[in-house]
């Protein structure tokens, strides 16, 4: 049992006879439940032999924790730790030690942690950052990542900066880029990043210093505020409508923004907004961080020019995902980065990983991309995800209970809907509690809020089935039937009316 430890010469400085140093060793460690219950300990031969003790200290040692019923023996089947930990330990619980952090660590400390999504079988979750898995091609991707581990031979080094990514998806990046976006990028200005939110968050690290001002849409994405707070920046609340972004004159030198489909909203940034913007970045020396987190997927019109396209100065970073466009646990993305931030951002990167990281799925991508495969694939998505835009939109607006509770915000693009509560926060409460007996939950877009928030639902529709779709309506039908019933008979209710 070489893999068994115990910090034996620390007990021997406070114990100098070896039989009282191994015996309150193994007690603490039982205690302390570093060994659990049932577990088997080493025979008295293996544990002599770890600790140049004799079988008859290893053997004393035994008798004593015996008697005390922390071990039980048996001959022939050797010895093992009898105490439940169900009762407190001698000595009262361990004393946690404090540790005074960083600056940066206590604005850390100050961020939420994600939850892991609950729910049970039969639950129908209308909640966003997911795709469909049963129409993923698996068999073409599975055959590009299986010729990807047979080609692979020796060690890979990897191209250049270590940290920028293989040079066939940057390659492959850019052609996809200029077919799809209209972007002329150079596989040089792409850096590979583990998802799109490990770009934001280094771009808040390389661009804020604590106390500047930093402007995000109101609402925003939580990662981007959660990146602008950790580097210690101000977060400034600006304006949308159903245009996007309403520009302004703002007092600082870096903005988030996501004008092809605003988060959550989903609202289009018009082109004369977009040249507002630029303007307003020409004027204070700014960088514009483009996040086009799933515009991939249009569902009617034409997309207008990114930022990047319409940019002259080279102020703009453009950030794209593959964890939609592929699977949700697939964590590759993509920074289009100007001249002057491109060796700061690889020297960052390269701090956090020397190494590049999920080379054989960036090399699979990279084929899948060059063969065709990749685009074929969005294509069938495309058509898939525009019906199930269309159903849920049309069940929203259709069905008469839903209607009278929800505005949904028209979008020409994405995989969720979000739509604006009518009435008031409580009832908004009240609703969501029903549906959440009902088995329907959904991404509550009331958080995505700085300020004035708005209760507000994000409907994601893309991994549910089109049936799933109609019996999430029907159960959201049935709970706000019986918020009716609810607000009509409580006097509470009667009066928030």
């Amino acid at each position: 049992m070489t893999d068994f430890h115990l910090p034996l010469n620390l007990y021997l400085e406070r114990y100098p006879l070896k039989y009282s140093a191994l015996y309150h060793a193994l007690r603490d460690a039982i205690t302390s439940s570093r060994l659990e219950y049932g577990m088997k300990l080493p025979s008295s031969r293996e544990l002599g032999g770890l600790y140049g003790l004799s079988r008859g200290v290893v053997c004393q040692v035994y008798e004593m924790l015996a008697a005390e019923g922390y071990v039980v023996s048996g001959v022939g089947r050797g010895t093992f730790v009898a105490y439940r930990h169900d009762r407190q330990p001698e000595g009262g619980a361990n004393v946690q030690t404090e540790f005074e952090l960083s600056a940066w660590g206590r604005r850390m400390s100050g961020l939420p942690l994600r939850q892991p999504a609950s729910g049970t079988d039969g639950d129908i979750r209308f909640v966003i950052g997911y795709s469909d898995r049963n129409h993923f091609p698996k068999q073409a991707w599975n055959r590009t990542l299986y010729a990807q581990v047979r080609g692979m031979h020796g060690t890979y080094y990897g191209d250049g900066f270590a940290s920028q990514g293989h040079l066939a998806l940057r390659e492959a990046i850019c052609r996809h880029l200029l077919r799809t976006r209209g972007i002329e990028a150079v596989p040089s200005s792409i850096a590979i990043v583990n998802g799109s939110m490990q770009a934001i968050a280094l771009l808040a690290q390389l661009l804020i210093d604590p106390g500047e001002p930093v402007v995000t849409e109101n609402p925003c994405y939580s990662g981007i505020l959660s990146a602008i707070r950790a580097a210690g920046g101000e977060a400034v609340a600006a304006c949308t409508d159903r245009h996007g972004l309403v520009p302004d004159d703002w007092e600082a030198k870096l903005i988030f923004v996501t004008p092809s489909r605003q988060f959550p909203t989903g609202a289009v940034l018009s082109l004369e907004r977009r040249q507002q913007l630029l303007a307003w970045a020409s004027r204070r020396g700014a960088v514009v961080v483009e996040d086009d987190y799933d515009s991939e997927f249009r569902h009617l019109g034409r997309p207008i020019e990114p930022l990047k396209l319409l940019d002259r100065e080279d102020r703009v970073v453009y950030i794209g995902t593959f964890s939609l466009t592929m699977m949700h646990h697939f964590r590759i993305g993509y920074a289009v980065l100007p001249a002057a931030l491109r060796e700061p951002f690889l020297r960052a990167r390269q701090l956090f990983e020397p190494h590049p990281t999920a080379i054989l799925e960036q090399r699979a991508l990279a084929s899948f991309m060059n063969s065709g495969e990749y685009e074929r694939h969005l294509r069938r998505m495309g058509r898939l995800y525009s019906r199930k835009f269309e159903l849920l939109q049309s069940l929203l607006k259709d069905t008469e209970q839903l209607a009278e509770l929800f505005e949904p915000v028209a979008s020409d693009a994405g995989l969720h809907l979000f739509a604006r509560w009518k009435r008031s926060a409580d009832e908004y409460g009240r609703f969501r509690q029903f549906c959440h007996d009902s088995g329907v939950t959904w991404t509550d877009g009331t958080g995505y809020y700085l300020e004035r928030p708005v209760p507000s639902a994000c409907f994601g529709f893309a991994h549910l089935e089109e049936n799933e779709i109609k019996e999430g309506v029907v159960r959201m039908a049935a709970a706000a039937a019986r918020l009716q019933r609810v607000m009509h008979d409580s006097p509470a209710g009667k009066d928030l009316d």
